[in-house]
């Protein structure tokens, strides 16, 4: 009788260990596919047209400097248009709402949004750089490819200098 006492504990510890465990494996599901829904992935130009099509529902950031001259405010006079560029590659912008004080068209910046089926990318927030030292890491590394690095450099030790 005792044997079979243990046997049944034994059977229950089991089960009470196996609860555990896939309650623990449940709560890591979750907590997981919560995470997934909050990850918003850096791109530089070349790397969103070198992925393209990028699914129009995924989040993303992108980043690289503001192309001279591009610019332009739309004709319903809320949505702003212009164009990111690593120096290798360039993706054109849409924005509607109120620019940062510091963008500017040759300076950093970071979007935050998705990409449209036309190939535009649709910015919810846009980051201009807080100063001239800072540069997302993937935008400085593909700038240096190009050269354009040096040539940045030069202008904030002009600027310096005066």
């Amino acid at each position: 009788m005792s044997l079979s006492r243990a046997k049944a504990r034994k059977r229950q510890r089991m089960y009470m260990i196996g609860a555990v465990l896939l309650a623990v494996a449940g709560a890591a599901a979750l907590l997981l596919t919560a995470f997934e829904d909050s990850v918003v992935f850096f791109f530089s130009p070349t790397e969103i047209v070198e992925k393209s099509p990028i699914d129009p529902d995924q989040r993303l950031r992108i980043g690289g400097l503001v192309v001279e001259g591009s610019v332009a405010k739309m004709a319903d006079g809320q949505t702003i248009a212009f164009v990111v560029t690593d120096m290798a590659q360039s993706v054109p912008v849409s924005f509607r709402g109120i620019l940062p004080d510091l963008f500017r068209e040759g300076q950093g910046v970071v979007a935050e949004g998705h990409m449209s089926n036309d190939g535009t990318f649709v910015a919810s927030e846009v980051l201009a750089k807080h100063d001239e030292n800072y540069m997302p890491p993937e935008v400085a590394e593909s700038l240096k490819k190009s050269g354009y690095w040096e040539e940045i450099e030069a202008k904030n030790a002009e600027q310096m200098r005066n």
